[in-house]
């Protein structure tokens, strides 16, 4: 099987695992009025900003921004409360529904529906690359490498890559392929990356928030307790 034809098969298996999640309304589970997706939400954030921070990037008012499996926008729309403007913001998925919300809720943005194997955008055309949750749903190599090489080609030189993904495996779900610290720097070879375990292991913390926010950020402290790694990974 040629490279282009395992992609092609990986991909349509990514559309028809999210259809069945779209159809069995999977994704209402992470409404903000559940305790612990706030907490995570909040304190995903909270490290973000201080990774950018950390990075010089606090000033996001012009810079050019491509979120690659953007979904619905929710998280796409975060960087307009961080400084970033909303012609300034493009995404991208795979699924025509996630695309088709997102364009009502953020109609200025660019959004269009495609693969990260192959964004429709010249090289260097983005100063942020973002993906969040994507390459852990995609089970072969091959493919993870083409997204994270096309993430590379319309980044600008000196732009950043921010990822955000699972580190362990998920023995619930197992439409899900963790990625670990090696083999993000190994996709993006030549990079400078800095990489962090962050997040309480989403079971744990939807238990420990009904009782105390406090009770998670004390649990969050144990490495082996945090979940996935964010990354802040840096073009020559």
């Amino acid at each position: 099987m040629s490279d282009m034809e395992s992609n092609r098969k990986e991909t349509q298996r990514i559309l028809d695992t999210y259809q069945k999640r779209i159809d069995n309304k999977l994704f209402d589970k992470y409404s903000l009025f559940y305790p612990g997706e706030l907490y995570m939400l909040q304190h995903r954030e909270e490290d973000i900003l201080s990774m950018l921070r950390s990075a010089g990037c606090t000033d996001l008012s012009e810079s050019r921004i491509l979120e690659v499996g953007c979904g619905r926008g929710i998280r796409l729309a975060d960087w307009l409360r961080w400084g970033a403007q909303q012609a300034n913001l493009t995404g991208l998925d795979l699924m025509p529904a996630f695309i088709d919300a997102a364009k009502a809720y953020l109609p200025a943005a660019e959004l269009i529906v495609g693969g990260g194997d192959a964004i429709p955008y010249p090289d260097n055309s983005f100063d942020i690359v973002v993906q969040q949750t994507v390459f852990t749903s995609i089970n072969d190599s091959g493919l993870r490498q083409a997204i994270a090489n096309e993430m590379m080609r319309t980044l600008k030189p000196g732009g950043l890559i921010l990822w955000y993904d699972f580190r362990y495996p998920n023995p619930k779900n197992k439409d899900v392929w963790p990625v670990g610290k090696k083999e993000i720097k190994l996709l993006f070879d030549g990079c400078n990356c800095r990489v962090k375990s962050v997040t309480l292991a989403p079971p744990l913390t939807r238990r420990a928030a009904k009782l105390s926010f406090t009770l998670c950020r004390l649990l969050e402290r144990v490495p082996l307790l945090r979940t996935h790694y964010l990354a802040l990974i840096r073009k020559p």
